[in-house]
């Protein structure tokens, strides 16, 4: 008799992502459940702890994640922003815990609206993803390693080549699903016209920001100071200049400078404080005058708005999904970027879940969730930054100008009106869309204004003025 028939082997579902940034790790954790292998690739060999690397130029320099975004990795990744919480990171409610100076005045510090954002600096941030990440157990992270093409056609991508570093060897990976989420340096479009495929439509809105950042010891008390954000008005004719102060984990304050064309500041340690006294108020300088520098000045130039329209090709190869800093890459000053990576790979999960991912259609639609997830923080981004002098980019149209109008009578009705104010950071944090901004009873307040005049001062408790007016400290300068 002959042997009984053998059954074929189950075939292995395989994904392999590109980047291991926190683009990266969240589609790598988002997708886990959904293949049996997820092979997650980065260039650079990551750091065991909170340190800085190589493939973030911009880590060094503020960031914020908007509870919009928070929320979203809570669903993708139970545990994870109170593990961050816990190594140090600090909930930050809006806009009680902030000294916000807005283009049309300072926000009141009014209590219990819903937003908030966690501090802390990105390097706690990524250490601390990959420590609570990377132990799934269908998770392999392969660092040192370069992504040199796709394989495939087309039609259909089947894997990826990848190229040690080390040993300068290369292989092909094949995969179900190859995720590219390498950041503003994605090779993608390249990779795709190599494929037979047409040119990827790009956008880009360049104010020219600077962006220079220092790392100071906080004085006793400072360690629970407020965030503080001093904003430039776009709509002024000289180039803006903004600052933050973000009191980050184990007793230190980031301070962040930036500055636009004709405006922008340097890594000359000894031009840091001058900067920051000619941002519109003097508030972040007074503190840091008298505040221990830790670190040098980071210096990072690569801060335009650029989008590339991956879903307007007409064709589209199964297999290959680009997403995060890859698809759009925004100016940091507004916090979305993590928060857009957040809900992009959600929205990857959610069509791998409905397709399944052998799928011929999968990547098609996850291009086009993707699209649609990044086009309302990119309208907000860039309709501000065009307007600053010198901007290079496609003009606003005339539709864009007339929102303009309204959207600044908002921001100067929500330094006074607490439900404008709740509506504009739900927005912001991309908890709700901005279609709510015109909603009919927020219409009716903008309509009417402000009804107090605006605050004179940073609204600063007497512990917070005492800080700042420290002996040690000149007296304030006021412009």
């Amino acid at each position: 008799m002959g042997q009984p028939p053998t059954s074929a082997a189950p075939r292995v579902r395989r994904v392999v992502v590109l980047g291991a940034s926190m683009a990266g790790l969240l589609t790598a954790t988002a997708l886990a459940d959904e293949a049996d292998e997820v092979l997650l690739v980065d260039r650079d060999t990551l750091p065991d702890g909170p340190a800085p690397r190589t493939g973030l130029p911009q880590g060094p320099h503020a960031h914020l994640l908007w509870s919009g975004g928070a929320d979203i990795i809570e669903q993708l990744a139970p545990g994870l922003p109170e593990r961050w919480l816990a190594a140090g990171a600090r909930r930050a409610a809006m806009p009680a815990d902030f000294i916000i100076l807005t283009p049309h005045g300072w926000l009141r510090r009014t209590p219990s609206l819903t937003p908030y954002q966690i501090v802390c600096s990105r390097d706690l941030l990524d250490a601390v993803a990959r420590r609570h990440l990377l132990t799934h157990p269908h998770i392999t992270l392969r660092t040192g390693t370069q992504a040199e093409s796709l394989t495939g056609d087309r039609h259909r991508v089947s894997g990826v080549r990848l190229r040690d570093l080390s040993s300068h060897t290369t292989d092909t990976v094949t995969a179900d699903l190859i995720v590219d989420a390498t950041g503003r340096g994605s090779r993608a479009p390249h990779w795709l016209t190599a494929l037979g495929l047409p040119s990827v439509q790009e956008a880009i809105v360049d104010p020219g920001l600077v962006y220079a950042t220092r790392i100071f010891r906080a004085p006793p008390g400072g360690d629970t100071y407020p965030v503080i954000a001093l904003q430039a008005d776009p709509a002024q004719p000289v180039p803006g200049r903004m600052a933050s102060l973000l009191p980050i984990e184990d007793g230190r304050w980031l301070v962040t400078l930036a500055g636009t064309f004709g405006g922008q500041p340097t890594a000359v340690p000894e031009e840091f404080e001058p900067f920051a006294r000619s941002t519109p108020h003097p508030l972040i300088a007074d503190l840091i005058s008298a505040a221990k520098p830790l670190t040098d000045v980071s210096l990072t130039r690569a801060c335009n708005n650029r989008r590339r329209f991956f879903e307007r090709l007409r064709s589209w190869p199964a297999g290959f999904v680009v997403l995060g800093d890859a698809v759009a890459a925004y100016n940091p000053i507004y916090g979305q970027g993590m928060s857009v990576a957040a809900h992009s790979a959600a929205a990857l999960r959610n069509t791998v879940r409905r397709h399944g991912l052998p799928s011929p259609r999968l990547a098609r639609a996850a291009q086009r969730a993707i699209g649609r997830v990044v086009t309302n923080p990119w309208e907000i981004t860039v309709n501000q930054d065009i307007r600053f002098p010198g901007a290079r980019g496609k003009r606003p149209t005339l539709t864009s100008r007339l929102t303009h109008g309204y959207v600044d009578r908002l921001s100067r009705t929500a330094t006074d009106q607490e439900s404008v104010a709740r509506t504009l950071f739900n927005v912001m944090s991309l908890s709700t869309p901005p279609s709510m901004l015109f909603n009919p009873r927020v219409a009716v307040k903008v309509l009417h204004g402000p009804q107090r005049p605006s605050l004179p001062e940073p609204p600063l408790t007497l512990a917070e003025k005492a800080l700042r007016r420290s002996p040690s400290a000149p007296p304030p300068h006021h412009p």
